[in-house]
């Protein structure tokens, strides 16, 4: 049995003021097609399939189109919701879409029961858990002390009552312990989201979702897929994939990524202004890749967003990395400037600022200045 798994869709997600919507359809089209190509049993979804609980409309028409298309080549799809995601809103009319072979996790009622699925081997056990929150799941055990995550997620597991002599597989969107994160996702004060491994022992492939690197947790069926985007910077070193799953007899189970090409990559550019430009010539890359610019110059360059927009349109940030910004002071007030011109004043608050005194251009630009505001 052949499994596809993805996560963290977050359809609908702007980054740095940009609409991924577009990169989002690219991305799904890519992903029908490689089903189309490896003809899976399923396709799992482990959470954040919108980046809102409220998703805007393009974002809901854009899923249905895709899980449509899945759905026509006559294979199921198994979707849990995520923290971006509205565990009531998503799991509405999911008996309806059972009839589809679509299923759809409700929010957490005390017990979970799997779907099951048949090979060759015997049954696969397919369990669903959407991300949970210990104050959502403590009504459901009174007698237990839920006072963590990973208490909840330990009582959800135990609940499932798995029978170890069948192949059994979960979906969930939570954080295991010893996963890398990035910056584009959700983090929790003090990494009180933390779940431990070794809950999830009972499981012949676990597919996580909630952290956006692809990566094994511990053991190799263990895993969170990544997404299948990248969402920030901190991700472009990140090889987007889908995960290639195949279960035959029980304890036999193979993991395979199958990477995916995104209509425009994301990349970071270090260096001066003329170092910058440069690079857009050196074809190393697409110019209309989603651009974050990271300049060493000493002094700003006037208008250097548009600037640098002309040669890179998608252009997403600017910042500087020089003394200046390095630079972590405080600036100190003065008790008495009688005596002390203008011009020696502001040079000052400057070197204060930047670690070095006005230049000369800078002089002779601020004394004309305070010439005509003084109106001589």
């Amino acid at each position: 049995m052949k499994f596809i798994h993805t996560a963290d869709l977050h359809l609908g997600k702007n980054v740095n003021g940009f609409s991924m919507l577009e990169d989002q359809r690219h991305i799904l089209f890519q992903i029908g097609k490689i089903i189309g190509e490896q003809k899976p049993d399923a396709l799992f979804i482990a959470g954040d399939i919108y980046d809102k609980a409220i998703p805007p409309e393009d974002a809901v028409q854009l899923f249905e189109e895709f899980l449509e298309d899945v759905s026509g080549m006559g294979v199921g799809v198994f979707a849990v919701s995520g923290n971006h995601d509205s565990a009531v809103r998503f799991s509405f009319g999911s008996k309806l879409m059972r009839k589809s072979g679509i299923h759809f996790a409700h929010p957490f009622s005390g017990r979970s029961e799997p779907v099951l699925l048949s090979d060759e081997f015997g049954d696969v056990c397919v369990y669903m858990l959407p991300f949970v929150k210990p104050a959502s799941v403590r009504r459901y055990f009174p007698d237990q002390e839920i006072d963590s995550y990973e208490k909840a997620v330990e009582c959800c597991v135990k609940s499932m009552g798995l029978d170890s002599s069948k192949r059994n597989v979960l979906l969930a969107h939570q954080f295991v312990t010893g996963a890398q994160r990035s910056d584009s996702e959700e983090l929790s004060v003090g990494g009180m989201d933390n779940v431990s491994a070794e809950i999830f022992d009972g499981f012949d492939y676990v597919a996580l979702g909630h952290i956006h690197g692809p990566q094994n947790i511990g053991r190799k069926t263990l895993r969170y897929s990544g997404t299948p985007l990248k969402y920030s910077f901190s991700e472009c070193g990140h090889k987007k994939s889908l995960t290639l799953v195949s279960l035959a007899e029980k304890g036999n189970v193979s993991v395979e990524e199958i990477p995916l090409k995104p209509l425009h990559d994301m990349r970071l550019l270090r260096g001066s202004f003329e170092e910058v430009c440069g690079m857009s010539k050196s074809g190393d890359f697409d110019s209309n890749d989603y651009v974050g610019v990271i300049l060493t110059d000493e002094d700003e360059v006037p208008s250097g967003s548009e600037k640098l927009r002309s040669l890179y349109p998608n252009l997403m940030s600017l910042e500087y990395d020089n003394s200046r910004t390095r630079l972590s002071v405080q600036i100190e007030s003065l008790d008495d400037v009688r005596g002390i011109s203008p011009l020696e004043l502001f040079d000052m608050l400057y070197e204060q600022q930047n670690a070095r005194h006005l230049s000369d251009v800078q002089s002779k630009y601020l004394c004309a200045m305070i010439e005509r505001i003084r109106g001589n």
